[in-house]
């Protein structure tokens, strides 16, 4: 396509045309014309918005991103409803590429049930990839209270950690990988796509009582278990020997020689509660594993135990899965 704005015939017929998932939330949504999503919300409900962008190369690269903003609102205790889309393309990208990545994107809205309200498309001689930024709006109840974690609470991973960045190192990697790993197990490790939402997640701990609650993304479990920290000012306690990680995620690592708990992880949610067997059991008969990882603390240490080993907690640094481009391209 050509440089600049699409011309309305192209943005009806490979944009417009598939958005058509729909939420009585959304007043105004895409069309021609329409220069703003008008969404309207009841007495008694808060606004949340989260933001991702990414190099849109696949469909698992915009099912990445549209997890990433759900995840984030979800993690907020927020019911994701609509969604703004930037496209910006290079120039000479085909039309019909655009047209599949609207109709992954729709399928992957109508299945969480939300609206693309709007967005903006445009070709760009600047860049020599496509970009997808998502604008991702939700609600929730206005007393939802405290997302903090308090000192004695239970510390609670659900899902398994490194998921994403396995997914991505795979996908990235397969040549390399594949001198070492058979092809079943590297297809293996691709079905960790369908396992990227915590929208379920967060809505059973929600209604179990958690409000503390942290998606597990960039910089891996030990950022998350930080950034929940900082954020609640506690201490933490964590057991490593029970965070949830599966050997796939453990070989790929090993490849690479990086850590996997500093490794991309979502699809994997961070929680603070009362009573954490409880909401690890309510998450488990839904099918979903969890798992009390240690405790929250009064003051300032974060410390990792291993056996009788103790290792205190340090911000976040690089994302492995970073580490290990940069490794490659040594």
């Amino acid at each position: 396509m050509k440089p600049g704005k699409l011309p309305e015939n192209v943005l009806k017929r490979s944009v417009l045309k598939f958005v058509k998932s729909k939420r009585e939330e959304v007043k105004v949504g895409a069309a021609v014309g329409a220069d703003c999503a008008i969404l309207k919300f009841d007495a008694g409900e808060d606004m949340a918005t989260a933001v991702c962008s990414r190099v849109a190369e696949d469909e698992e690269s915009v099912w990445m991103a549209l997890a990433s903003v759900t995840n984030n609102l979800a993690a907020a205790g927020s019911e994701p409803v609509a969604v703004l889309v930037t496209l910006l393309l290079p120039k000479g990208y085909q039309e019909s590429d655009m047209k599949d990545l609207m109709l992954f994107l729709e399928k992957k809205c109508r299945e969480y049930k939300i609206e693309i309200a709007g967005g903006h498309t445009q070709v760009l001689r600047e860049i020599n990839a496509p970009v997808i930024s998502l604008t991702a709006i939700g609600k929730r109840p206005e007393e939802w209270g405290s997302t903090a974690a308090r000192p004695g609470q239970d510390i609670v991973v659900a899902g398994y950690i490194g998921a994403e960045g396995t997914l991505r190192l795979v996908k990235n990697y397969k040549k390399d990988l594949g001198k070492r790993f058979s092809e079943s197990f590297l297809e293996d490790a691709m079905v960790l796509r369908e396992h990227l939402s915590v929208m379920k997640e967060a809505a059973i701990a929600g209604k179990s009582g958690v409000r503390a609650m942290h998606d597990v993304s960039g910089g891996g479990i030990f950022g998350a278990l930080w950034e929940l920290a900082q954020r609640s000012g506690v201490g933490l306690e964590i057991d490593l020997r029970k965070i949830p990680v599966k050997q796939h995620t453990i070989e790929v690592c090993n490849f690479f020689q990086i850590n996997p708990y500093e490794l991309q992880s979502g699809g994997c949610l961070l929680m603070a509660a009362e009573d954490g067997e409880q909401v690890a059991e309510a998450l488990q008969q839904e099918g979903i594993p969890a798992v009390v990882v240690g405790k929250a603390t009064a003051g300032n240490d974060r410390l990792i135990t291993v056996d009788e080993e103790m290792r205190f907690l340090t911000p976040p640094k690089k994302d492995a899965a970073e580490v290990a481009r940069e490794i490659k391209n040594q």
